[in-house]
């Protein structure tokens, strides 16, 4: 069993950085895929970036070059650090989780290719 809790959540205005934080725990294994979505009210959940365990990274579009998913160095913590924030960028940030090896795909996986979740938290950017 793998737990994720995500922090780092917060209010910006547009141009404004922050940094999530994801902490998990459990035996995660060797290969894992380690993933960051969000989700507006009234929208569909969507990938936002993918790391997995070799440490190739994958970007939503919309998030290339501002937006960088990390691993630190124990692997149990996956950050995604967002500069040049946007109003749209503004939604429900969770981090999610899959065990064991998986294709690596240039773009972020869907939800249904996760196993465990986080809470969430909340990020609002302001015009």
């Amino acid at each position: 069993q793998v737990q994720l809790v995500e922090s780092g959540g917060g209010s910006v205005q547009a141009g404004g950085s922050l940094r999530l934080s994801c902490a998990s725990s459990g035996d995660t294994g060797r290969y894992y895929l380690m993933g960051w979505f969000r989700q507006a009210p009234g929208k569909e959940r969507e990938g936002v970036a993918n790391i997995y365990s070799l440490g190739y990274t994958a970007y939503a579009d919309s998030v290339k070059g501002r937006f960088t998913i990390s691993q630190g160095n124990a692997k149990n913590t996956v950050y995604l650090q967002m500069d040049s924030l946007k109003p749209e960028d503004t939604a429900m940030y969770y981090c999610a989780a899959r065990m064991g090896w998986v294709p690596t795909l240039s773009v972020p996986r869907s939800p249904g290719d996760f196993d465990y979740w986080g809470q969430g938290t909340q990020v609002s950017v302001s015009s």
